[in-house]
């Protein structure tokens, strides 16, 4: 059976200094097809992005797990093997053999992870959407969810409303802050960020573009958080100007949990 969660090697978690401040990162990676390679997997490309940031925590959409197209492997388990990292993979749908979905990394332990469905309007001909969601220890005893989700992709979708909707309803329940992070698949000034925005706090006003990976023009991933003694600040927000290793550019945040 294929990892849906783990680790690569122990971490000692204790070693891990913490600052105060999380590095946060959201990646749509294209199953790690560059693409301008048409068939190549290259998994170190991923790897590589994600560790000249040295992210805390990083939400992955668009990933493949022992897919013919992508070949043996959770794609999530091998991106955090090589990054000595944690990780819970959320199948979205099963695909070319194998399962296609979102995941979540981490240095800290995940615990509780789960996959939430996200629905669609009915009749609609389009994929099913999930959010992955698990919970983290950080190394100074503060505990919060991070989540990683992937929107409807379709033009004035209504499924892609229904699924944030279904994810506000998710986290209102929540009692632990939490950080959301994902490709959205809309715009600032489209009635899905301004729903995301009604609940969430952006790490990012005038959104730096994310698409097309050439030449972007469009900021379609973010990254948002939602705490109930309003005890997060954004330090930093940037799209990292990376070109190769998948179609859409990562975004990156610093946020500084207050005292």
């Amino acid at each position: 059976m294929l990892p849906a969660s783990g680790f690569a090697q122990a971490i000692v978690e204790d070693t891990i200094k913490f600052s105060g401040e999380i590095k946060v990162m959201s990646y749509n990676i294209h199953h790690a097809n560059p693409p301008s390679q048409a068939d190549a997997i290259d998994i170190d490309a991923i790897v590589r992005v994600i560790k000249d940031q040295d992210a805390d925590l990083v939400a992955l959409q668009e990933v493949d797990s022992g897919t013919e197209r992508s070949g043996e492997g959770n794609q999530a388990a091998l991106i955090a093997e090589k990054l000595n990292m944690y990780f819970y993979f959320s199948k979205a749908l099963n695909f070319n053999g194998g399962e296609y979905g979102n995941a979540i990394l981490s240095k800290y332990p995940i615990a509780e992870a789960v996959t939430h469905r996200l629905p669609n309007e009915p009749g609609a001909n389009t994929e099913d959407r999930v959010m992955a969601t698990g919970k983290i220890r950080l190394p100074d005893g503060n505990k919060i969810v991070f989540a990683s989700t992937h929107l409807d992709y379709k033009e004035n979708s209504p499924s892609r409303i229904l699924q944030l909707k279904r994810i506000l309803e998710i986290v209102e329940k929540m009692e632990l802050p939490v950080i959301l992070a994902g490709d959205f698949n809309d715009v600032p000034g489209s009635e899905t960020i301004a729903i995301l925005a009604s609940a969430f706090e952006l790490t990012c006003s005038a959104c730096p573009p994310t698409i097309p990976v050439i030449a972007p023009t469009r900021a379609i991933d973010f990254i948002a958080y939602k705490h109930p003694q309003q005890k997060f600040r954004t330090k930093a927000h940037k799209v990292i100007d990376e070109k190769y290793a998948s179609d859409h550019r990562p975004v990156f945040a610093l946020i500084e949990l207050l005292k």
